[in-house]
């Protein structure tokens, strides 16, 4: 829940606290009953709104929006980070075809701008699992590494209202991106949200204010991804452990090398040619799975 709302709902639980003082006072008890009947009410309407909020913003309401897809290599070691490189650059790959804009926002982290880019995206997230042969292994053991993948749409700050207080930002030099004259200034940013811990950083603009703008960008994306998941764990209507939307924990796909097949586990199904889909032709894939998940 967005601190504007928290500190709304404990205003009005100290007025219901001090409104029950009243009760036992014979000339204030009438109004006392009022006055509670009122602030319940008001309670009530706070909690309505944010739930169909959280509901509306877990369906059709973003599926217009840009989206944002950070790849980080799981268990593997060296081939699983690898391995998440060939899922961002199979992102990339397909955004490209679909005439949408890529964006590097971080390491492993990118933006994909253009109409309904998040519908297009929504089910990647969770854990990604590869079979195969690494080209460093000399026995041809098959091997097994997973990359996780988080699906976040891009908010405004009218979306995900973040109090000013609850963040800290440090600059620092930037290093890795935009030639040598990156690190000549500390431009990178690095904000940490002190209620949750989440940390992010953003090092590729040569600007500290357009890093700070990346930075506030991605906090607010995981600070939604993280309302999701709680929202889906409290209401029961909806769908439960993200399926559809993907938590981060979800082992969602099997890239069988071997076999040259991915499968999908949401759905059991499976496709070939796995050299072609990670060369960016997901259209089929994606298409099945809005079908099977799009309710």
């Amino acid at each position: 829940m967005d601190d504007y709302r928290k500190i709304q709902l404990l205003e009005i639980d100290k007025k219901i606290e001090e409104t029950k003082l009243l009760l036992s006072d014979p000339q204030m008890s009438e109004l006392a009953k009022e006055e509670l009947t009122n602030l319940e009410i008001q309670k009530r309407d706070i909690l309505a709104t944010y739930e169909n909020t959280v509901e509306a913003a877990t369906t059709e309401d973003l599926d217009q929006r840009n989206v944002i897809l950070e790849i980080s290599g799981a268990a593997g070691g060296d081939e699983a980070t690898l391995w998440g490189k060939e899922i961002l650059r199979m992102y990339t790959r397909f955004a490209e075809t679909k005439g949408f804009k890529v964006e590097v926002l971080d390491e492993d982290v990118i933006k994909i701008s253009g109409n309904d880019a998040f519908e297009h995206f929504k089910y990647e997230a969770g854990v990604h699992r590869v079979q195969r042969i690494p080209a460093t292994e000399k026995r041809g053991r098959v091997h097994t590494s997973t990359a996780t993948v988080s699906v976040l749409p891009e908010l405004e700050d009218i979306d995900l209202h973040i109090n000013p207080a609850d963040v800290s930002f440090e600059a620092f030099r930037a290093g890795g991106h935009g030639g040598q004259n990156v690190n000549k200034v500390s431009s990178a940013v690095r904000i940490v949200h002190k209620p949750s811990g989440i940390i992010v950083t953003s090092r590729t603009e040569r600007s500290q204010l357009q890093n700070r703008e990346i930075a506030m960008e991605l906090l607010r994306a995981k600070l939604w991804e993280i309302e999701v998941e709680q929202r889906h764990e409290e209401i029961a209507g909806l769908k439960s452990t993200q399926v559809g939307r993907g938590s981060r924990s979800e082992k969602i796909r099997t890239y069988n090398f071997p076999q040259d097949r991915l499968t999908d586990h949401r759905i059991n199904k499976s496709w070939s040619n796995l050299e072609k889909i990670l060369d960016g032709d997901m259209g089929k894939m994606i298409n099945d799975l809005r079908k099977n998940l799009d309710n």
